[in-house]
């Protein structure tokens, strides 16, 4: 193995494009300067095309986790109730963050694994009509799931007045997102993933709606206060210094995805999941979510006859190549594989092939190639 070749086949963070490197290693600028207000003035339609929205793309620079804190910060006022959807690992960050500032918080467990059922959720809200907020993953990292936000949304509206807010910090960039059709008041995502990019910052949109309360809300906060933000970003610039050299990246990010078009973008991703599902499926693999739930950017895999952990650590030790473990519960049980942002059919062919030699040396018996033709066909019937 060279020593310096890393494969990153994990959910975040993901390879970054050679343009975009090249981009952001240009030389600083001043960050209240015009060449800095002329980037984010090419940068804020795109983003809004990226969100299918027409609201402001606010852009904070802080992780992903930012990114959620300031979606709760700024809508739930003092003495309100949340909901919380826990389909997995980061639902549970919500629910985390909403205690952190004495939230009452009610919290509708799902089975890791399995998508929120709207109609469940629209029945919560009817026994707890003191409800003023609803917040759900759409892509859950940690088990591979893509949730039905578009339908969750429809749900909410139904029988509330609740906000519903979306962490897309999985998935936004690689499946499509379309914030005001589907009526979601309030879209979080992150640089790390979908968009190719370091992580550093985070991007939120919020509907007219949701601007409602938010400038109604007296919850105390400061960096975190989008209406900072937004008044900024209408002025072309940020209410506090930006990570500069990742907004270089953003932009030749955001040029990348127009370049390849957005619908290609996602069909490209829906493509290397149903390569990697049917990869497993063809050794006998059981994968952790049904083909329904699953999302275009990770999959999960769980193995019933041999260990993860050591796995993961021969395809590290052997090729260089990364997939990621489980998360609390299903440390050590299951596996992860992120196929989102700069990734290829190419390099799921790469993966897979390398990971039937890793599944032999772990003990695991398969008849060498089987996934990867099983792969090769989802790409002959699909691919371009």
């Amino acid at each position: 193995m060279l020593t310096d070749q890393q494969i990153l086949r994990i959910p975040g963070p993901t390879p970054i494009p050679p343009s975009v490197n090249r981009a952001m290693s240009q030389p600083m600028i001043g960050h209240r300067g015009q060449s800095t207000s002329d980037m984010i003035s090419a940068i804020r339609p795109k983003l809004k095309r990226v969100f299918g929205t027409q609201q402001e793309v606010m852009i904070l620079t802080g992780s992903g986790t930012a990114g959620l804190e300031t979606a709760v910060v700024n809508t739930v006022a003092p003495g309100e109730e949340v909901l919380v959807v826990v389909t997995g690992a980061f639902g549970e960050r919500f629910v985390k963050i909403c205690k952190a500032y004495d939230i009452k918080t009610h919290v509708l467990e799902v089975e890791w694994g399995q998508a929120a059922d709207p109609e469940t959720v629209k029945a919560f809200l009817q026994k707890h009509p003191e409800i003023k907020v609803v917040l759900s993953t759409f892509c859950e990292t940690s088990t591979g799931v893509l949730n039905p936000v578009k339908e969750m949304a429809a749900a909410v509206k139904e029988v509330s007045e609740a906000l519903f807010i979306v962490d897309g910090v999985s998935c936004v960039g690689g499946t499509e997102t379309k914030m005001d059709e589907w009526e979601i008041d309030i879209v979080v995502t992150g640089s790390q993933k979908a968009f190719m990019l370091p992580a550093g910052l985070s991007f939120v949109a919020a509907s007219e709606r949701a601007w409602s309360k938010i400038e109604a809300n007296t919850q105390p906060r400061f960096y975190l206060d989008l209406k900072k933000h937004r008044d900024n970003i209408l002025k072309d610039t940020t209410p506090f210094t930006p990570a500069l050299s990742i907004l270089f990246g953003l932009q030749q990010v955001l040029e990348l995805l127009e370049e390849e078009g957005l619908e290609q973008v996602y069909k490209r991703h829906q493509l290397m999941m149903n390569m990697t599902r049917a990869a497993f499926k063809a050794l006998d693999i059981p994968l952790l979510t049904n083909d329904e739930a699953a999302s275009p950017t990770v999959t999960a895999v769980k193995p019933a006859d041999f260990d993860s952990e050591a796995f993961r650590k021969i395809m590290k030790k052997e090729f260089g190549l990364e997939v990621a473990g489980g998360q609390q519960h299903l440390a050590k049980t299951i596996f992860r594989i992120g196929h989102m942002g700069y990734c290829s059919p190419a390099d799921m062919l790469q993966a897979i092939a390398a990971m039937e030699i890793g599944l032999i040396k772990v003990g695991k018996e398969i008849e060498l190639g089987k996934g990867v033709q099983a792969a090769q066909q989802i790409y002959l019937n699909e691919g371009e």
